[in-house]
């Protein structure tokens, strides 16, 4: 598959899929999100989550085996090769309402690299230079105290992929608006659908955060059971 490179004008590395799923899938992983049983949310402030494949743990992961539905896109967005010599194995699925994210780094337990599937919506993710608090703290002023280097518009049905420096020494986030403009800070605008529009009204939006985590564990191991 051939996917557009960013890092010429964000830095090192990003690459964009538009139409990475068809608008069919689309709505048949969002049928399967939505139907999950209700257990397999975890609910936070301002966002919906759920854990497939294992939850990510400082001391290791307990792999699980991901559901059909979800291995099929895991298993396509390995096939890319953006995971050198390893496989993702985890997907984090997001639901956020309103859609906002503080700046903020993914971190170490991750390989650094991360696939995301666009489901529902668009939406737009800023980038920052670091120094800029990377605590999930809901404070306003972090955003203003992080030096921005540009947006990435994120389609539904697309795929984007992070890897290198702009995985390791920036943060990303979404401002919490309704509306988003559409200018020369989009820095994937050619490789987009869109035409003739200066500004997109965000919908319901759910995003597959598609990672490898390195270092997996056996459950023992973890709670002390021998």
């Amino acid at each position: 598959m051939q996917f557009g490179k960013l890092d010429i004008i964000l830095p090192d590395s990003a690459y964009y899929v538009p139409n990475f799923i068809t608008p069919s899938e689309e709505s048949q992983l969002l049928e399967k999100i939505y139907s999950s049983p209700k257990p397999k949310w975890k609910t936070l402030s301002n966002r919906r989550l759920q854990n497939w494949g294992g939850l990510p743990h400082p001391k290791g992961m307990i792999q699980e085996k991901l559901p059909e539905w979800l291995l099929n896109y895991v298993d396509k967005v390995g096939t890319l090769g953006i995971f050198p010599g390893k496989l993702p194995q985890t997907c984090l699925i997001m639901n956020m309402a309103p859609d906002k994210d503080l700046p903020h780094e993914d971190g170490p337990l991750f390989y650094p690299t991360i696939a995301t599937i666009n489901l529902g919506s668009h939406t737009v993710l800023d980038y920052y230079e670091k120094p800029c608090s990377s605590e999930n703290s809901e404070s306003e002023h972090q955003i203003e105290n992080c030096h921005y280097v540009g947006s990435l518009l994120l389609e539904r049905c697309s795929l984007l992929l992070v890897k290198d420096d702009l995985y390791t020494k920036y943060l990303h986030g979404i401002k919490e608006i309704t509306t988003d403009v559409i200018d020369e800070n989009i820095k994937n605008l050619s490789m987009s659908n869109i035409e003739n529009a200066n500004e997109l009204k965000r919908q319901s939006r759910i995003s597959l955060t598609i990672r490898h985590v390195p270092h997996t564990i056996k459950a023992n191991r973890i709670f002390g059971i021998k």
